[in-house]
């Protein structure tokens, strides 16, 4: 039983499983978030704050969101260099 746990655990760092990615809202805007696997965080792009995931768990407490800067939600967003959106 403690080798099944630990196998587990383990895997569970890897990040979120894709279910619990799809139902997370942001505690604050109650909006949806997307993980940033490059940081290794959730993202709420409506309000602009970056929240850690810790061992495959996403702390969503509003004091250990971090606001992100101006420039990496725009880049996120398919923006320019220059702040300029893409449109198609």
């Amino acid at each position: 039983m403690v080798r099944i746990s630990k196998a587990l655990l383990k895997e569970a760092t890897t990040g979120l499983s894709r279910t619990l990615s799809e139902i997370l809202v942001c505690p604050l805007s109650k909006q949806p978030l997307r993980v940033c696997e490059e940081t290794g965080s959730i993202i709420s792009d409506s309000i602009g704050v970056s929240f850690p995931i810790k061992d495959g768990i996403p702390c969503l407490v509003p004091k250990d969101g971090k606001i992100l800067d101006i420039d990496d939600t725009l880049k996120d967003d398919g923006a320019d260099d220059d702040g300029a959106t893409k449109r198609n």
